[in-house]
Order: C-alpha cells, then sequence, then structure tokens
C-alpha cells in the first residue's frame, strides 16, 4: 500500500530551502533559526517512519510505487519497453541509515553555528545535500539511487570548497574527480545492467541474479558478466568507503573542510560506501560477492592495518582522526568478508558506530580549534585543566574509537572480527594487530591534547564548552553508549533484513 510518508520525509528538507529563499541575506538570526528548525523537520519525519516501521519484517516497508518514465526501443528481434518508476522503500538497513542521517544533519546544524559567512548559501547547500543523502537511503531502483548519489556531490563540493580552512579548494576538487570517477563506473554498471536484465527495481533484480545459471545464461547474464559488474559496483563504492589506494581525497576532506560539514562526511556520506556494498553486492550478487571474499578481507586488514600505522605518526589531531577512519572502514569490510550473521551484523554496526564516533570527534576538534586557532598537537597540553568538559568528551570519543566495552565501538569490532574468525582465522588474526594500534594511536593523541604538558607559557585556550557545544556533544555520546550497552536497539532494526540477505548466499 503506498503512503505519502516517506516522500514527505525525503523531501522535508526542500520545505527549508524554500523558506530559505525568503529570508534576506543579511538577517542572520533568522537563517540561523531556519537552519536549526528546518534540520529537525527530517530527524522528526524519520522518527515518526520509525514509529510506523515493523521490525519483524524483512522486506521493504513504507513503499510507494509510481509509473514515472515508459520508452520503447525498436531493437531487430523485436519492440522492447522500458519504464522507470519513483519507487521508495525502507527495510531494517534503510531505515537504520535514514535515522542516522537525520540524527547527524540535525546536529551538524547546530555546529554550522561557528559559519560566519554566506549562511544563506550555507544553509541551502547543507538542505540540498541532505535531501541527496535521504534519497540514497531511500530508493529502490537503481535510477533513482543513483539519481540521488550524484545530488550529494555538486553541495558536498561547494560545501567543501566556500567554508573550509586554507586549502579547501584543492580538497574540493579532489572529492569531485575523486567521486566523479567512482560516479562515472557506477553508472556503467548500473546501465549495463538495466539493458541485460531489462529492470532497474532492487527487489527484482534480486529475483533475477536468483534464478538458476541455466536461465542466467539464456538472458547473457553469464558470470563473467556478472562478476564483472559486482567488481565495477566496489571499485565504485570503494571510493566512497574509501578504501586504500583511493583514500587519499578523503584526507584532504578531513583536513579542510568546516567541521560541521566533516560530521556529515565521515558520519553519512562515507557510510553510502558500505551502504552500496551491502545493497548491491550482498543483495544482488551474494555468490559472485563469495567468490571475492577473500580480497575483500585482506584489503579490509590493508584499510585497518594502513590507516592505523599512519594515524600513529601524525602530529595533527584532525590528520590522526582522518587515518582513523581510513583504518576503521576496513572493519566494515572485514566484517562483509565474513559472510556470516555475525559479521555482516558487525559490518553494520561498525558502519552506524563509527557514524556517531566520528561526528563526535571531528565535531570536538572544531570546537579546540576556535579556541587555539590549530590543531596541531604541540600547541595543546593540558587541556584538562582549563576545559575539562571538552577534554572528558574527547577522553570518552577516543575510548569509544578504540573500542571500550560499553561502547558501540567495541561490540562492531567484536562482532566483526567474530565473524571472520570463524572463516578466516589468519587474516582475522593479522587484522587484530591493528586494534592494538588502534588503541595506540588515540591514547597518544587524546592524552597529549588533555594531560600533556603545555607546551608554551601563558596559554590561553578561552572558555570551556558552551551549552550550545555542548548539547551536540552529549547527544552523539548518548546514542554511543546507548547502542553500546543495549545493542538489541540496533540488532532488533536490522535482524529480519539481515535474515533476507543471508538467505542469498545459504548462510
Amino acid at each position: 500500500m503506498n503512503t505519502m510518508l516517506l516522500t514527505l520525509l525525503l523531501f522535508s528538507p526542500l520545505l527549508s530551502v524554500l523558506i530559505l529563499l525568503f529570508v534576506p541575506s543579511d538577517d542572520e538570526k533568522t537563517l540561523r533559526m531556519t537552519g536549526v528548525l528546518g534540520a529537525l523537520l527530517p530527524l522528526a519525519a524519520a522518527l515518526i517512519a520509525f514509529s510506523a516501521f515493523d521490525r519483524t519484517e524483512a522486506g521493504v516497508q513504507l513503499e510507494e510505487v509510481y509509473q514515472w518514465i515508459t520508452y520503447e526501443v525498436f531493437q531487430a528481434n523485436g519492440e522492447l519497453n522500458y519504464s522507470i518508476q519513483y519507487h521508495i522503500g525502507a527495510d531494517g538497513l534503510s531505515m537504520t541509515m535514514i535515522l542516522l542521517t537525520a540524527f547527524i544533519a540535525f546536529l551538524a546544524s547546530i555546529a554550522s553555528f561557528s559559519v560566519k559567512s554566506k549562511l544563506k548559501s550555507y544553509y541551502i547547500l547543507f538542505f540540498i545535500l541532505e535531501l541527496g543523502m535521504l534519497g540514497v537511503f531511500s530508493a529502490q531502483n537503481l535510477f533513482l539511487f543513483f539519481v540521488f548519489f550524484e545530488l550529494t556531490l555538486i553541495p558536498m563540493f561547494f560545501l567543501i570548497g566556500r567554508y573550509g580552512y586554507d586549502n579547501k579548494e584543492k580538497a574540493a576538487w579532489s572529492f569531485l574527480i575523486y567521486n566523479g570517477i567512482g560516479s562515472a563506473i557506477l553508472l556503467i554498471a548500473f546501465v549495463a545492467l538495466f539493458m541485460k536484465s531489462g529492470s532497474m527495481a532492487f527487489d527484482q533484480l534480486k529475483a533475477v541474479f536468483a534464478l538458476p545459471d541455466a536461465d542466467l545464461y539464456e538472458m547473457f547474464l553469464t558470470e563473467r558478466f556478472r562478476t564483472g559488474i559486482l567488481i565495477a559496483i566496489l571499485v565504485a563504492f570503494a571510493v566512497k568507503l574509501p578504501v586504500v589506494p583511493l583514500h587519499t581525497w578523503m584526507l584532504r576532506v578531513h583536513a579542510e573542510a568546516h567541521p560541521a560539514i566533516v560530521m556529515i562526511h565521515s558520519g553519512i556520506l562515507l557510510k553510502i560506501g558500505a551502504y552500496g556494498m551491502i545493497r548491491f553486492g550482498l543483495g544482488i550478487f551474494p555468490e559472485e560477492f563469495k567468490s571475492l571474499a577473500g580480497a575483500v578481507a585482506i584489503l579490509g586488514v590493508v584499510n585497518l592495518l594502513y590507516g592505523a600505522f599512519l594515524a600513529i605518526t601524525q602530529s595533527d589531531l584532525k590528520k590522526v582522526l582522518a587515518y582513523s577512519s581510513v583504518s576503521h572502514m576496513g572493519i566494515v569490510l572485514i566484517g562483509l568478508a565474513a559472510l556470516n550473521e555475525a559479521g555482516i551484523q558487525g559490518a553494520v554496526f561498525q558502519t552506524v558506530s563509527h557514524g556517531l564516533i566520528s561526528a563526535l570527534l571531528f565535531f570536538l576538534v572544531g570546537v579546540l580549534y576556535s579556541r587555539r586557532g590549530s590543531s596541531q598537537l604541540h600547541d595543546f597540553g593540558g587541556l584538562a585543566a582549563h576545559m575539562p568538559v571538552a577534554s572528558a568528551l574527547l577522553l570518552a570519543g577516543g575510548l569509544a574509537s578504540l573500542g571500550l566495552p560499553g561502547m558501540s565501538g567495541f561490540i562492531s569490532e567484536f562482532m566483526a572480527f567474530l565473524g571472520l574468525f570463524n572463516v578466516m582465522p589468519v587474516v582475522a588474526a593479522v587484522g587484530t594487530i591493528g586494534l592494538i594500534l588502534t588503541a595506540v594511536y588515540v591514547l597518544r593523541a587524546v592524552l597529549a591534547v588533555t594531560f600533556g604538558k603545555e607546551r608554551h607559557e601563558n596559554t590561553v585556550y578561552g572558555p570551556d564548552m558552551t551549552a550550545l557545544e555542548r548539547f551536540p556533544a552529549y547527544m552523539l555520546l548518548a546514542a554511543i553508549i546507548a547502542i553500546g550497552v543495549f545493542p538489541s536497539l540496533l540488532s532488533g532494526l536490522l535482524g529480519a533484513t539481515l535474515e533476507s540477505i543471508k538467505l542469498g548466499w545459504g548462510g
């Protein structure tokens, strides 16, 4: 049954865009109020959608299907009719990512109070970006997914290039070029899928590729073709995740973009890579993904160790966190490669957990930068004596990042490695070195800032965190602890969906 609930959620950011168009550019108070209340609207809509969502059902819910584009193609063997539908909906995985998107976007809108210029264009770009992110997780066919996927690129390009730090333009172009190449690869794969199968709907594609090999060969969907398409899709999403060596653009973005934008980028946009691998790799090509699982596991361990080793050597706190993101995305790959319930749950938990933790840490780095005008470790030391609240939150975020029990990071890492140890114990054992290194670089950086020796006499940090700054940090930390203490909050939402995905590879 069609409802309008998901459509209202999806396009709710456009209402804020329309309001902003009529607000004078110099009315800072109204612009900021519209920015926060406008981001609160999708969060409220997401919570309403969640309340209407049946967590025991595996299929797509809140589904809306409308005929959109129909056209005819004339070929030598006859006339073919193709159609593209407006098809949105949500299963457990989609609903999880929609909630994460709305939650982090709302908190990022509060963090955006530190933006000082061009507020009107900033918030307009902000809401267009949120629309694109919500659309990616709501789309139920290739066309809509790609449209919303592309919609995230342009506003993000301008948000990085106009509101960042010294090298923001270089970071913006690096973001656009790398992600543009990934998009081109994804487009080729999607077009090939559509032309061969005649369908764009996720559920129909899943049904087609579940057919016996004899039927697939009659449709010219050979094993070689399916594997080639899967590799193309994985490469496209490897850019977004990112996977080494396709990661350098992300380091620049995390170092140069405004903290509120990095909250969104690290908390949500990177997770589109994980979502795409699960949705297409495991959902549509489970057998082909199974044949590539060993390579995916090795890439995951490389990401984990490479990011951790380089994070240890960094002198800039932003760079430490950037390489930490590379390392933690390796855990997502490790969980996916396990191809069992524990591993896949660990990958999804890591996707959500890292989204929350990275958003918290980058927000706190932004707060520290606003006080000192620097994020270099040697410019800090003894922060706990001057800004105890900020120090406590930074320590808590660091402990969550290294996987302290009782926090979301522990659950995700434990499940991902538990899954991999069951099928690839040697690879998993090597990967555990990365967990030790994580503790090293996190404690090195966080303790240097909070309890390290003050290197400059008469250091002035400014006031501790204000109430406006504390609210996003408290909310993110509360979510991190809630998932760590009550993992069933997330596993209950994902359970039925992951069971249906498991059936694809006979798990």
